[in-house]
């Protein structure tokens, strides 16, 4: 008989009100990145089921953050801002708080701000939980449940925050498993969640809120734990006992580099400059952005001979992730001299991967995988 763990939030190097995560931290089995990448591409093992030792950012990378930091915190406290004013439009200012859901990892910090901004600036009552939701296995049903049936939060005032879209994969895995989770619920005559997703940056074209279609390089994008609440992306293996939370390693050993608080704070005191309302993509923007992403992977596919289109990573933050955690075989930028790929250009020089310049992408960057298992036969 499996003993189900006990279903305990925690706020990692956040501050509690700035986020609850809803994940089980387990005992790490690291694998080296090689490793990972064979199993994953010899069908092995499923990507989460597996998880590297991330390391510490390098003071020359560090220093990149800092730059994009001071470049970009305005802009994104701006978006932000916009973001909230548009949820509270939408959804009615209440004395029933709005739930923000993010998606582990990226969409954390985008969840701590946005929380940030309905509270302080919409006066609107707001708590912000982190949960997981993995490509081709769902999103985390007993986390949904737990704030629905133990919590008892208000299904029709959550709404799912992450950072940005690429290709729109996880926003389709996304809306795919709640329309099964609804389905259930229904059937029990338990209350259920409409699915809304806020991001910041949508060059994708598929969520409900954006604040942009813009690829810029949102300073969260190119750190992982350390900007994260210094928590892994989160696993689903044998070690995730049934019915707890997905899970999740917590990387303690990079306590001394965390940016995670500092960069919520750091971003929410430009959250107070003038504010003229919302003024967000329209759905002919969203139209555009994916015909356009559409035909760009169309022809990267085509010309790159790549088959496997989860090799293609579009956009500065997808493509930061391949260069970080992934074996790359090509980073593509559209100009080289752009300062939002300055970081990419140094992952590239450090690990030996070649670069193409792209100039009629849609986006700035794309890092196109490596295809280990097909090397390794040849």
């Amino acid at each position: 008989m499996t003993v189900m763990a006990p279903l305990a939030p925690f706020n990692g190097s956040y501050q509690p009100d700035d986020c609850q995560f809803l994940l089980t931290p387990i005992e790490p089995e690291y694998l080296s990145i090689e490793e990972k990448e064979h199993r994953i591409q010899t069908d092995q093992a499923h990507y989460s089921e597996m998880i590297h030792r991330e390391e510490a950012p390098s003071t020359r990378y560090l220093a990149l953050f800092e730059t994009l930091c001071e470049r970009y915190a305005p802009r994104l406290a701006r978006e932000v801002r916009q973001l909230a004013n548009q949820l509270v439009t939408d959804l009615g200012n209440s004395a029933t708080p709005i739930t923000l859901v993010s998606l582990v990892r990226a969409g954390t910090p985008a969840g701590a701000l946005l929380r940030r901004a309905l509270v302080d600036y919409e006066n609107q009552a707001c708590q912000h939980y982190s949960v997981s939701v993995i490509r081709d296995r769902g999103i985390d049903t007993s986390a949904l449940d737990y704030l629905l049936d133990h919590v008892g939060v208000d299904a029709k005032r959550i709404v799912f925050v992450d950072a940005w879209t690429a290709k729109g994969v996880i926003t389709r895995e996304l809306r795919s498993d709640m329309s099964r989770y609804n389905t259930a619920r229904r059937t029990k005559g338990k209350s259920f969640i409409p699915t809304r997703l806020a991001v910041i940056s949508d060059i994708g074209g598929t969520a409900d809120y954006a604040a942009t279609c813009e690829d810029y390089a949102i300073p969260s994008g190119i750190l992982n734990a350390t900007v994260s609440g210094l928590v892994s992306r989160s696993v689903l293996n044998h070690q995730v006992p049934e019915g707890a939370f997905h899970g999740c390693v917590l990387y303690t050993d990079l306590a001394p580099y965390d940016q995670s608080q500092a960069f919520i704070d750091r971003v929410a005191n430009h959250l107070s400059q003038p504010f003229d309302g919302a003024n967000l993509p329209t759905e002919s923007d969203l139209t555009c952005q994916r015909f356009l992403m559409q035909e760009m992977l169309a022809k990267i596919q085509r010309d790159y001979s790549v088959d496997d289109i989860n090799y293609i990573k579009p956009g500065i933050a997808e493509a930061t992730r391949v260069m970080l955690r992934r074996v790359p075989a090509l980073l593509m930028v559209r100009d080289t001299a752009h300062p939002d790929v300055e970081h990419l250009m140094l992952l590239a020089e450090e690990k030996g991967v070649p670069v193409d310049v792209c100039a009629d992408m849609p986006f700035h960057a794309c890092s196109l995988i490596k295809a280990v298992a097909r090397q390794e036969t040849i």
